[in-house]
This record gives structure tokens, sequence and C-alpha cells, in this order.
């Protein structure tokens, strides 16, 4: 079955200046049938026949073809301010050289080839961003990992991935030196000081030298991005330069459509200010950092999370952009409407990690009519960020939805069933597969290069795409299936809930019934019943939380802003067996 497409979802981020039209997205099927909604086939301006992002044989005609490729575009930005961090500006002129020089030292005094794998590790600062994108000058693999791992945690995916080198900030070396010590892998510390093994940045930025004298194929591995593993160990998946440089062009369209939804130009107006809260070693970063840099615009950091400390960079920096996961999106709104802060800058709210709650349309409509556009989508790690966009009308409109794909996106669902498959997904910025698991990257692909991801969906009339549930995460109520996702939405949906997750809790007849845990907004005094009621009014009998537990504090949730529902489910059974002690 098609699914026709029009455009209208988008990133509101920043493009690259010039060249933009109009357009749309058209349909296209698949020879194999079974529901797909389609790779943008090209009825318009921006990816129809000539156009800007056109698309053919699955890839971006005029895109670029490897990451080296796209950031070296960035020099020309010259003096414009890239990276702010804590009263320190990098401009994309001295982030370019610092990059080069560190690329060159990478493959002259280290003696590193292609194909070999560098570990960056830091927090969110400047040297983050000259570290990666040193690797990708240098046209080796770059392996961010989770800075807030454990010493365990690191020595498996150092074990896994192997590196020849280890770009670490001073926090890191603790947790990673006993590891590089047993492998003799040497280490380069920034915002620390040298140690045995372990040698102290120093910045070398000659202008006149660039970057090494080397090609960068296409088809070359570029990253591997670690799973977040909350279903068990992570996994290394693997993407080529193509797939990255794929990933880099998604949001500049999706941007393009979001102005044209608007009635605007295209690449108009300044350029982005974003401040972007997502850790780096996540892909959400990038799907906002990819189109920042490509229209020249400013990254402001934070070192750890602080809704009072983001109002006040807001407003001394005049940022434009917010991004991060939508626990923190809506404890800045929560704090903006409790201060009376205007956010007058602000254009846009961006969401991602994890699945956005109804109250972040709600939280900007009310306080701020239409005039800061939401936006949420889908990604993956496997997808190097995110390949489809909701945002401004369309997400007020249809608040339940992800959007729709970029123009070298497939998407696919199958097996459906009263309208909920599996999401399969396939394209240009999808990843190769699982490094060094030959049998999980098996898995993971059905015939024709689709990627199986795990989660439900369901597509409306006009092709938006709405997850359902994770296809391991639902609940069977006595032969009932209840999508957790649907559940928590309708919860969310309530004025008083800042948060919810449902989960199964086990049944002697049923097999499983619905458990919720849910947040309440400060100074909330709605109860459990209150809740189930509210849900009863929106969603069907048997999917109303046979148990509702209401706590203060955040839910568990992992880095990235994901529920952890294994603690959920256990706080649920803790409440249920002490009721019947």
């Amino acid at each position: 079955m098609l699914y026709p497409l029009s455009y209208g979802g988008g990133a509101g981020d920043s493009l690259a200046d010039g060249g933009l039209g109009g357009g749309g997205v058209g349909q296209t099927g698949g020879p194999d049938g079974g529901g797909v909604v389609g790779r943008s086939g090209g009825v318009g301006r921006l990816s129809g026949g000539g156009a800007p992002f056109e698309v053919r044989d699955g890839v971006y005609v005029g895109g670029p073809r490897s990451l080296r490729e796209f950031v070296e575009a960035v020099w020309g930005f010259g003096d414009r301010d890239f990276l702010v961090y804590e009263g320190e500006v990098l401009t994309y002129r001295a982030f370019f050289d610092r990059a080069c020089g560190l690329a060159r030292q990478l493959v002259g005094e280290y003696g590193l080839r292609r194909g070999d794998r560098v570990v960056v590790a830091m927090r969110n600062v400047p040297e983050w961003q000259v570290a990666f994108w040193a690797v990708q000058l240098a046209g080796l693999v770059a392996v961010p990992l989770n800075a807030w791992w454990t010493e365990e945690e690191f020595a498996y995916a150092l074990d896994d991935c192997a590196p020849g080198v280890l770009l670490v900030d001073g926090e890191r070396v603790p947790r990673v030196r006993a590891w590089a010590r047993r492998a003799g892998v040497p280490g380069i510390v920034f915002r620390g000081e040298a140690e045995d093994g372990f040698a102290a940045y120093e910045v070398d930025d000659d202008p006149l030298l660039g970057p090494p004298d080397l090609e960068v194929a296409a088809e070359d591995d570029a990253t591997i991005f670690y799973t977040s593993g909350t279903t068990g160990r992570p996994k290394g998946a693997v993407a080529t330069q193509l797939a990255q440089a794929g990933a880099a062009v998604h949001p500049r369209y999706f941007a393009a459509a979001a102005a044209l939804a608007r009635g605007e130009l295209p690449g108009g107006g300044p350029a982005v200010v974003s401040l972007t809260t997502f850790p780096f070693f996540h892909v959400a970063a990038f799907t906002s950092l990819y189109a920042v840099m490509a229209g020249g615009g400013t990254f402001v950091m934070m070192r750890k999370w602080d809704p009072v400390r983001a109002l006040e960079l807001i407003r001394e920096h005049r940022v434009t952009h917010y991004a991060g996961v939508p626990t923190t999106a809506l404890q800045l709104l929560a704090l903006a409407r409790e201060t009376g802060d205007p956010l007058d800058s602000v254009v846009l709210v961006s969401t991602g990690g994890a699945p956005a709650p109804a109250g972040i349309t709600r939280e900007l409509a009310e306080g701020y009519g239409e005039r800061i556009q939401p936006r949420n989508g889908y990604g993956l790690t496997e997808t190097c960020g995110g390949v489809l966009a909701n945002v401004g009308a369309e997400y007020r409109d249809h608040p339940g939805s992800v959007g729709r794909p970029s123009p070298a996106t497939e998407v696919r669902i199958d097996g459906a069933r009263d309208g909920v498959g599996e999401l399969w997904l396939r394209g240009q910025s999808l990843f190769r597969g699982y490094w060094g698991d030959p049998e999980a990257t098996r898995a993971a692909f059905a015939p024709g290069g689709w990627f199986r991801t795990g989660d439900l969906a369901r597509v409306d009339e006009e092709g938006r795409v709405s997850i359902v549930d994770r296809l391991t995460d639902m609940v069977i109520r006595g032969g009932e299936n209840v999508y957790c996702v649907e559940v928590e939405q309708a919860l969310q949906a309530h004025p008083d809930v800042l948060d919810a997750a449902v989960v199964g809790v086990p049944h002697p007849l049923l097999g499983e019934e619905v458990g919720a845990v849910v947040r309440l907004r400060a100074g909330a005094d709605v109860g459990a019943e209150e809740l189930r009621a509210h849900v009863a009014a929106r969603l069907a009998a048997f999917k109303v939380p046979a148990h509702v537990l209401v706590r203060e504090g955040e839910l568990p949730r992992n880095q990235a802003g994901k529920l952890l529902k294994g603690p959920v489910r256990r706080l649920l059974e803790e409440v249920l067996e002490g009721a019947l002690d």
C-alpha cells in the first residue's frame, strides 16, 4: 500500500546560503510492496529533478560525499562565531585551523591510517568538536563514547572498537587509564594534565598548512556511534562517509520545507544561534550541529544542564533555536513561564532523543502563541540522526506524529495489523552494520536493505508517521495490544502531568495489565483516579492504567533522555507488593 506525501515537516534550522527554491515531497513505491512511505520522488522545487535536494539512486545528487568535504566548506565562514562555551568563543576559521593541526598530528606523529579508529570522550566543550572533525579531516573513523560511562563501561567499548588513539578530557583519564596502559594505546588530554601515556593537547593552528593530503572515499567508514544500551550491551553502529554526509543534508531539507510551509523563502533571515543541550556523543546533537554549521550559525554550549543558566544564555547570546531532550525543554519552558521570561529571541524549540510529550506544544501555544515553532522528529543511532521531522503548524495540529521522511529516506510499515506494524527504514544515512557483530547486523536488516527499527508505527492518509511503541515494549492485556506510548501521550495531555511512563505489570488472569508512573507539575494535586478517568475519556477501557503511581522527582532515564522501563516497572512492582503485604 502506498501513502501520499506532501512537504511540510521541517527542522527550522539554518540553511546554507543561497540557491534554494520551494517544492514538495513526492511518493514512490517499492517492488516488494508492503506499505512503503516513499523516498521523496521530487514533485516540487526542493526535491524534483535539478532541485537542491534531488535524490538519485537513494543519494542526494548535490550533497557532499564525505564529512571532510562538508567541513572544509565551513572555512569560508571565516571570523563568524562558531563555538561559544563559558565565555570562550571559537570562530569558524580558528576551529578549522585547529582541527587541521590535530589531523596532521594524528596522521604524522601517531601514524594512523585509513580505517583506524580514534575515540573521542569529553564533556561538551569546544575541543570535542575540534577532535571529531580532526578525525574526519585525517580520513579516520571517529568513535564518540558516552562521557558519563564508568570505567567498566568504557573498557567494554574500548575492547570492542580497538582504537589507535584516545582523545579525552581530564575528567575521563581516570576511567580509561588502566585500559590504555594495558592495551598500549596513547592518548591526548584536553583540559587536563599530561601523564604517562597521555600527552597534553597543544594547539597547532598554522593557517597555511591545511589538512593532511589524502583522499577520503564515500565508502570509507566515518563513525562508530554506540547505541544507548537500554536493552543490553551497547552495539557500535558503523556509518560510512556517504551516510554521514546524507545526515548532514537532511536538516537543511527539513528547514527548507518548513520555511515554505510558513510562506517564507528558504535560506533567508539571520544565521541561527543554537543552544543545543544534547551530549555530543548522541546523534541527536549532530542533527542540530550539521544544520548550524551548514549555515554558518553559532553553537552555544553548556557545561551541564541548568534551566536557570539556559535562560541566561538565551538572553546573553540572543539564542534563536533551542534543542534538547523533552525533559529539559519542559523544564526550560516551565521556568520561563514562572519567571515571565519572554524568550523574545527564540523562534524554534526542538526536541529529540525520546518521545515528545504533548505538554511541549501546549506550553508553547499558551505562553507564546505561534511565534515559537515546536519541532520533533525521529531518528536513531543507526540512521545517523533525524530522518523524519514535524514542525510548526503541522506539529501543533498533529502532536502525536514524528512527521514525514527526508527525500533520501524510505519508510515502510511491515506486518501491519489494524494499521500498526514495525517501522522499516532505508536510505542514504542508514548505517552499514554493527562493529564486529555480523550476527546482530544480519538480524537488523530485512531483504532489500531495509533496517528493522524495532519501533511500532502507523501512517495516516497524508503520510505522517506516528511512533506507537517499541516492538518489545508493548503490553498484551488479555490478548489485546496496548501501546505504551499511546497511553503515555494520553496521560501527558493532562495539564498537571509533567512526565509519564507506562509499562506492563503481571496479572494472574490477563497475563499483563497496564501500569503507569506519573510525575506532576510543582504544586499540582491530581490523584490517581482522576488521571485514570482522564485516560478513560480518550482511550478504550482496556488501555486505562489499572495502577497509577504518582511520585515526586524525575522518572528514571538514561543520559540520552530515554525512559528506562526496567526501573519504572520495579517501582510499580514494589508498590504493588507492598499493597499485598
